[in-house]
């Protein structure tokens, strides 16, 4: 909006001065004489012409220090701007300032519609707002000033365009209006000019914050989010600049209701992805640097600003990793292959530990089934221990574990412990291994063998009863096993746990490790030697001792 001068001019601009200054049909500049200093009254005398002596501050003849700048006698050029009690009330330092006001006025009167100044409010009269800068003072019209007419804004510094000065009068008028309406037209000719199709400028940092960068783009300020500094992804922008930094962008959009222009580091750079769709395939390997390393995972530069990414499953062979600082550091050069290229989403997925020997491989290389290895537990659960041998972890289950049944891997290990064990099963399929510890101890059956044999009668204690038999308990903690069919005469029913009972061996099986016991053949083997006594006794017949048997 262009500056109206014919309204202005009919605001009775004299009428302003008069309230602003208070001026009175006797002001104007003269030089006069120091007569008297009232040190007391704080004031000096000075003779203005026509036999009068006008009062003048002393606060307005003191340098910084205090001291006085003129003494009696010395010539001083004042202001005469009124009368006190019949004296002429008169002004040194309205003098300096009128002085000022002109050498502005003199250095700007070829543009002085150019000029936008920065200055203090410090009146307020009817007529609009005084303001001062730099000793120069301002008027501000109402109608010009571009806010609600208020005291409030007295002390308060703002900016607004000069638009008319007047030597004669001294008097330099200004308008936030029309700075304003100025301002406003520059800023859509640069945004116009921003949103150019390929245009790029150079523009000045002002600004870092968490979410951005807030750049000067030939006076209008726009946010260079942080996805819009690199290719790399969202980055914080205070690793990479400082305020004050100059730095290439380009407008990528202008919100015209919020008056928000995006701004873009990284759409002046070309697209580093499209290199790397044409260098790079899947499964190739390339050198990297480890740039950032996160609890999930590492970052790795790749030198273009392209960075991809290394899950914490790709980065080693170990399935017990707690973080990847254990194996890499910051600043690493690492070779990395290459598994996933997303053009969609600008993602590059890598793995380290493809290109590291295999552990399985390396295992199977130095071991075999039969083997006997010292191993480190690793973990324990409710159904083993998983145990370290050579780089890769073997399953040691519960019932491997000891000879004693009752025996269980985390009440007897923990995590840390050395064990040797066998290796008793190696699925190279699954790549799993099974683990034996108790085939290292002498078997409880082993040594039950040395000292018993078939169709022994020995003594049982019942431990527990299954509906296909009942587990007995022989000396030496071996078990034994007599199923119902062996049981006759007795009926499964009849009988208690902890019961003690005999029974003849039927089976021993150290390679298995079972035991069969028969209730039914030590019957048999009774009758059987019933018989035998008969036939060896000639003076009892067979009547005379089943007879006996029964008395």
């Amino acid at each position: 909006m262009a500056f109206d001068n014919e309204a202005f001019e009919e605001e009775n601009f004299a009428e302003m001065l008069e309230a602003s200054f208070k001026e009175q049909e006797s002001t104007r500049i003269t030089e006069g004489e120091v007569v008297e200093i009232q040190e007391s009254d704080n004031r000096a005398l000075v003779g203005v012409g026509e036999k009068l002596e006008g009062i003048l501050s002393l606060d307005e003849i003191r340098d910084a220090s205090g001291n006085l700048l003129f003494n009696v006698g010395d010539k001083i050029t004042v202001m005469v701007i009124g009368h006190y009690n019949e004296r002429p009330k008169i002004s040194y330092k309205k003098v300096l300032e009128q002085e000022k006001t002109l050498a502005f006025i003199n250095a700007h009167k070829e543009d002085f519609e150019s000029v936008v100044i920065e200055a203090l409010v410090t009146k307020k009269n009817k007529g609009g707002y005084l303001l001062e800068a730099d000793d120069v003072h301002f008027f501000l019209p109402r109608s010009l000033a571009a806010f609600k007419d208020t005291d409030q804004v007295v002390g308060k510094t703002i900016k607004a365009q000069v638009v008319k000065v007047d030597a004669a009068e001294a008097s330099i008028v200004v308008s936030r209006r029309k700075l304003f309406n100025d301002e406003r037209k520059r800023k859509k000719e640069v945004i116009d000019a921003l949103m150019e199709e390929g245009k790029v400028i150079q523009g000045t940092i002002k600004k870092i914050t968490s979410y951005g960068m807030f750049v000067d783009a030939g006076g209008i300020d726009g946010l260079v989010h942080y996805n819009e500094i690199s290719y790399k992804g969202p980055v914080n922008p205070s690793k990479l600049y400082k305020e004050g930094d100059i730095v290439n962008v380009k407008a990528i959009a202008y919100d015209k209701e919020k008056r928000h222009l995006s701004l873009s580091i990284k759409a002046v750079q070309s697209d580093p992805w499209k290199e790397v769709e044409e260098a790079l395939d899947e499964g190739d390997t390339i050198t990297v640097t480890v740039s950032n390393i996160e609890p999930y995972g590492v970052f790795v530069d790749l030198g273009n600003d392209i960075e991809g990414f290394l899950h914490i499953s790709e980065i080693t062979w170990d399935k017990n990793i707690k973080h990847p600082k254990d194996y890499l550091t910051m600043g690493q050069e690492i070779d990395v292959e290459v598994i996933e290229i997303n053009s969609n989403t600008h993602k590059l997925r890598v793995s380290y530990k493809r290109l590291q020997p295999k552990p399985f491989e390396e295992f199977l290389k130095k071991s075999r089934e039969g083997d006997v290895a010292t191993g480190t537990v690793t973990s324990l659960t409710d159904f083993g221990a998983f145990i370290k041998i050579n780089g890769v972890e073997g399953l040691l289950h519960n019932q491997d574990l000891s000879w004693d049944k009752n025996a269980k891997c985390k009440e007897t290990l923990k995590v840390g412990d050395e064990i040797e064990v066998k290796i008793a099963k190696i699925n190279v399929e699954d790549e799993k291994i099974s683990l034996n510890r108790k085939s290292l101890e002498e078997s409880p059956i082993d040594k039950f063998a040395l000292t018993h044999k078939m169709n022994e009668v020995v003594s049982a204690t019942i431990r527990d009863i299954k509906d296909f038999g009942v587990f007995v308990s022989l000396e030496g903690g071996v078990d034994a096993l007599i199923r119902n069919e062996d049981l006759s005469p007795m009926e499964p029913e009849d009988l208690q746990i902890g019961q003690v009972i005999d029974a003849v061996i039927m089976v021993i099986d150290p390679k298995r490790d079972r035991i069969r016991l028969s209730v039914r053949k030590l019957e048999r083997i009774k009758d059987q030697e019933m018989l035998d006594e008969i036939n060896d006794n000639d003076s009892h017949s067979l009547g005379d001792l089943i007879k006996d048997k029964f008395k």
